[in-house]
């Protein structure tokens, strides 16, 4: 019998509950150059153009307020990628939240109180 391998995380894995119809969820651009991105990641809305990137809480140019967490993965390495995100009104397991690579506990915390701003609740 063959190995099944399991990829994860899941479309949407990261959703403990939302609102009902699609009130929670947004289609967004995710900008050219952001790589593959895993569903969970967290995601700010920069300033300048809209476009979503992930959220660095050392940022400056709207990068460093998290407003969005990715419902499923995208490539956005050579180019802008549509995208949907939970946008507001919905609980999510923290656990299973993607962050960007060297973000510390302090980025994150921030990352999730902007997140709550936005009724965005992670458990």
């Amino acid at each position: 019998m063959g190995t099944l391998t399991e990829t994860l995380p899941h479309t949407g894995g990261y959703l403990i509950t939302e609102e009902a119809g699609d009130i929670s969820r947004e289609a967004v651009v995710v900008a050219s150059g952001e790589g593959k991105l895993r569903p969970g990641t967290v995601l700010a809305k920069l300033t300048a153009d809209g476009k979503h990137v992930v959220y660095d809480n050392a940022g400056t140019d709207g990068s460093e307020t998290a407003a969005a967490i990715l419902w499923d993965g995208v490539d956005a390495t050579a180019a802008d990628a549509p995208a949907v995100v939970t946008a507001r009104l919905a609980t999510v397991n923290a656990a299973e939240l993607v962050w960007k690579d060297g973000l510390d506990a302090a980025g994150k915390t921030a990352g999730l109180a902007d997140l709550a701003t936005r009724f965005i609740i992670a458990r």
